[in-house]
């Protein structure tokens, strides 16, 4: 069994551009798909339940010709209830054709996932064919860095970046998402552009990285899906990727797709 593609969301997993991506990979998939939500990302809020029942109901409702059947991984803090370790949690996994996590805290999950059963069934489940798809913060947890979107944009500290879960380095790829790229939340008054960084403070963020890093940016209502069986990128929705490496960028539409060589560093 090849191993499944990586979908990665820049935002609107649950909007019209997100509802044609989730079924051009659905139908791939048995009916009824099997879908699994893990909670991880979002496990820091008090109303987790309350937002992964929305995404359930969106499954459930916009993707229903696909008959899709939903669990929960509710693995949302370690050492806790809801221990990302306990092999209850994360039971799921083993049954889910199409793993789903999305919005909430990039650094949180990347703490709460790191060393982890739940992270390890991930990785076994995509190798053996599940499809991965990843939405904001779990999207740039899973890359070789991960950017504390929260830490810099609300609580003003440095600008830095953390280690990421490095999702994409037995492919061969040294890669880290920032979706939100064409974010413009902040209107005239604040670019909240590039992740809510700004293309500014980007810059800098940028010389931070090491040189054989590739930057994968994805637009708002916009997805690319990683393909390790063909080793192609395949963009859909509304915008645009982009491949960064050093001072050299390359743009991607909507209905393009590029090789995995573009996001390889020279040997």
């Amino acid at each position: 069994m090849p191993h499944g593609p990586i979908v990665l969301f820049g935002s609107g997993e649950t909007s019209k551009h997100g509802r044609q991506v989730h079924a051009h990979l659905f139908e791939r998939l048995e009916i009824p798909v099997r879908v699994a939500i893990v909670e991880t990302p979002a496990g820091f809020q008090p109303n987790v339940a309350n937002v992964t029942a929305k995404l359930r109901a969106f499954f459930r409702h916009n993707l229903s010709g696909f008959r899709p059947e939903v669990r929960i991984v509710a693995a949302r803090h370690k050492g806790g209830v809801y221990d990302p370790d306990a092999p209850d949690i994360v039971a799921p996994l083993e049954w889910a054709a199409y793993i789903f996590a999305g919005p909430g805290s990039p650094t949180y999950a990347v703490r709460h996932l790191a060393g982890t059963r739940t992270l390890a069934l991930m990785q076994r489940r995509a190798a053996e064919g599940a499809i991965l798809s990843f939405a904001s913060a779990a999207a740039i947890a899973a890359g070789r860095y991960a950017l504390p979107v929260y830490e810099i944009y609300k609580a003003g500290e440095d600008l830095h970046w953390v280690p990421g879960l490095d999702l994409f380095g037995h492919l061969g790829l040294d890669l880290t998402v920032v979706p939100h790229w064409n974010n413009a939340e902040g209107g005239r008054d604040l670019d909240t552009s590039h992740c809510f960084m700004g293309a500014e403070r980007f810059r800098y963020l940028r010389r931070l990285l090491p040189p054989e890093t590739t930057i994968l940016a994805i637009d708002e209502h916009t997805a690319c899906v990683l393909d390790p069986a063909t080793e192609r990128v395949e963009v859909l929705g509304a915008g645009h990727v982009r491949v960064i490496r050093g001072p050299r960028e390359e743009r991607f539409a909507s209905g393009e797709s590029f090789p995995f060589t573009l996001l390889r560093a020279p040997e």
